[in-house]
């Protein structure tokens, strides 16, 4: 054969291949975020698979999807499917645990609605256990991290077979009280407490108020305010810190918490071993101090918990503190004898130079997750010094929080690395019991798409609501939708509404007993009425289109709803270009939803323009709302159109069902003559005690009679 023929026959086998690898990876394949070794699952759980175009349901049948446990022999399980997500839930009364190992198989003659099959068949090994499985030694413990540390060394995306996901870390009752968890407390004094989700659950804030003082925690340093008489207002007490950064505080009677950020450096018997890059580790801190002398606060105890702050709650005695810690896990590489458990310190055993760390078996993981990292919860008896504090950590991180008199949720998304952000594949709940000091895992659940933020979840009457979003906003080719999930009190999806508002995501939620709220955005604001009194039936109500979105939603009384957001409006592009939305000043609205199938927006108010904004637009917390006093007060800075400051303080607003918004004050820290923000004048926080308003900025308190 001639150079020529040979040139040729290889140009044709090129060809061939070419062609035939984009024929191969035009097809349909599944995602799949369960790793590629045996897995150790919960009895209860519930496989979810995306495929990458929409699936043939008729192609879901007993041969292309199936289980069987160790004798070969076929499980019965329950397939379900929406769209181009696969579902695979347990037997009625979970896998046995003693008939593992399991294979769970995925046919390639699974077909997409064109017809065509996926690129190839799956298997997933797996054994089922009942309860959380602990560590038990230093070596599984470092084996599951070598399993993980391989994991990410390797490419994200595969070419070829099946590409595995990825994971990234970031009202008990309704809220039917007027105040919605803005208590007025104390037989002396009538005073505003922090915006809170759930009654009974007080949440940390930057200034909290005993109804005498004020608390505050801002540029390193702890300020004690008297706050009566309000003629004499006066700082009573600092106190500054060094290596330690407080953002919250909470105040119960004759103590005071503060919380913030701590660091420490690798010494001596403290530090892991190895050569670390940074010699210091981050760890969350909470001081708590007796405060009966409140010009000299005494402290009591210092807790620091080694990871990044997630968020904390207090019931009564007790605050629970919560961490992500991502453990250094390619010093593996080097030390394979590395002690990677999480760290604590506790004044109460002696010097705080003096670092403890878990028990092995009292480190837990969850099964089948591919988190390389440590959630850690903490309570801690602030009442009493001497009673130990309760640590549990689990393998395995939470992003989002949800906290109740009884349980304490948190969530773990999966994304799809092949797609968007938006990409969500499903998130996982895990659901833990609180009772004072003990924290125990009870269960967890899977759904689809991802939550937004804590307000997503709610628990009524022993069932779990959730609200999420599953896909990209801006992906035509896979719009996205929105979806309400109710479970049971083990977890189970017991019933669902989906594929709500194509093309567009939810921007906020709420849950009030037996109704919920949704508001979802793109270029007009749809707010969902959903009836959720029948936990088995949920069923949408109504639905109302305005201009504009809410990114916070606030009960006003079981007939009224107030949104909080901004307005919008399109503004055409050029020719062949589509219309862009533009944010058009902060926007509240009184929502009517006395008739549910028919919510109307009744008043609406909007406050300066595109570049104004609020902390409200993202911090429950600088909410001030009393019905019965007629305050509506939150922070503000707007601008003129020319970008000038145009005002920079608080604003307080009367609501009145028939007559709608009335300004009844705008309080300023900042001088009139100033063009741009200040950090010092900016107000943080509007409290009330008594019949006047506490405007508080990083260095002024100010006094406001309520005289409307």
């Amino acid at each position: 054969m001639n150079k020529k023929a040979i040139i040729f026959s290889l140009l044709v086998a090129l060809v061939v291949t070419i062609f035939g690898y984009i024929y191969y990876y035009s097809k349909p394949y599944v995602v799949n975020g369960y790793g590629n070794g045996p897995l150790i699952v919960l009895s209860n759980k519930k496989f979810v698979f995306n495929v990458s175009e929409e699936i043939d349901e008729q192609s879901l049948t007993d041969e292309t999807i199936f289980v069987t446990n160790k004798n070969g022999e076929r499980v019965p399980i329950t397939v379900d499917s929406t769209s181009n997500t696969i579902s695979i839930l347990p037997p009625s009364n979970g896998y046995d645990i003693d008939m593992g190992p399991y294979k769970l198989k995925l046919s390639n003659k699974i077909k997409s609605i064109n017809g065509e099959k996926i690129r190839s068949g799956l298997e997933v090994v797996f054994d089922a256990k009942e309860n959380l499985p602990s560590v038990t030694s230093k070596k599984e413990l470092n084996q599951l991290f070598s399993q993980r540390l391989k994991e990410l060394q390797k490419e994200t995306k595969s070419f070829f077979g099946w590409a595995r996901g990825e994971t990234f870390t970031s009202s008990d009752e309704a809220m039917d009280s007027s105040d919605s968890g803005m208590a007025m407390s104390g037989a002396e004094a009538e005073y505003s407490e922090t915006n809170i989700q759930v009654t009974g659950v007080d949440e940390a804030d930057i200034v909290k108020t005993d109804g005498s003082y004020i608390y505050q925690v801002i540029d390193n340093r702890l300020t004690i305010t008297k706050a009566q008489p309000v003629e004499n207002v006066e700082k009573v007490a600092e106190v500054r810190y060094q290596n330690f950064s407080p953002f919250q505080l909470y105040v119960d009677g004759n103590r005071l918490v503060v919380i913030g950020n701590d660091w420490k450096s690798y010494a001596g018997n403290n530090a892991r071993g190895g050569m670390a890059i940074l010699p210091i580790y981050e760890s969350a801190k909470v001081i708590i101090y007796d405060i009966t002398n409140k010009e000299e606060p005494v402290e009591l105890r210092a807790v620091s918990l080694e990871g990044h702050y997630l968020t904390s709650r207090k019931i009564d005695d007790y605050v629970y503190l919560i961490t992500n810690l991502y453990p250094n896990i390619w010093e593996l590489s080097e030390n394979s004898e590395i002690d990677l458990r999480p760290r604590y310190m506790d004044t109460i055993s002696g010097a705080d130079t003096k670092i403890s760390q878990p028990e092995y078996e009292d480190i837990y993981y969850i099964p089948e997750s591919n988190e390389n990292n440590f959630m850690n919860i903490i309570a801690i008896n602030i009442k009493d010094s001497t009673e130990e504090i309760s640590t549990v950590s689990y393998l395995g991180s939470g992003q989002e929080l949800y906290m109740n008199r009884e349980h304490l949720y948190t969530t773990v998304p999966t994304y799809n690395v092949e797609d968007s952000f938006y990409g969500t594949m499903h998130t996982d709940i895990y659901k833990f019991s609180i009772n004072g000091p003990n924290i125990e895992f009870v269960n967890t659940g899977t759904v689809d798409g991802r939550l937004l933020n804590q307000f997503s979840m709610d628990e009524h009457n022993g069932y779990f609501r959730v609200a999420t979003t599953k896909g990209d906003a801006w992906d035509e080719r896979s719009p996205s939708s929105n979806n309400l999930f109710i479970l049971d009190d083990q977890l189970n999806i017991i019933s669902t509404v989906e594929d709500l508002a194509r093309g567009e995501r939810i921007y906020s939620a709420r849950f009030m007993g037996d109704k919920g709220y949704i508001v979802t955005f793109k270029e007009v604001d749809p707010l969902f009425v959903f009836d959720l009194s029948d936990p088995y039936g949920p069923k949408v109500l109504g639905e109302l289109k305005i201009p504009g979105f809410s990114n916070y939603l606030h009960p006003y009384d079981e007939n009224h709803l107030i949104g909080f957001g901004h307005h919008t409006r399109l503004e055409k592009g050029e020719i062949g270009v589509q219309p862009r939305v533009v944010q058009d000043g902060v926007k509240i609205s009184l929502f009517d939803v006395s008739d549910p199938t028919n919510p109307t927006e009744k008043f609406s108010e909007i406050v300066g323009n595109e570049f104004s904004y609020s902390p409200l637009n993202h911090d429950h917390k600088a909410l001030l709302f009393n019905k019965e006093k007629d305050i509506f007060a939150f922070p503000i800075t707007t601008y003129n159109e020319r970008g000038l400051l145009q005002f920079q303080g608080a604003l307080v607003y009367g609501i009145d069902p028939k007559k709608g918004f009335t300004l009844h004050d705008e309080i300023t820290h900042a001088e009139k003559t100033n063009s741009y923000e200040s950090w010092e004048d900016g107000i943080l926080r509007v409290l009330y005690i008594n019949d006047y308003l506490y405007a508080v900025s990083p260095n002024k308190i100010s006094t406001h009679k309520i005289s409307w």
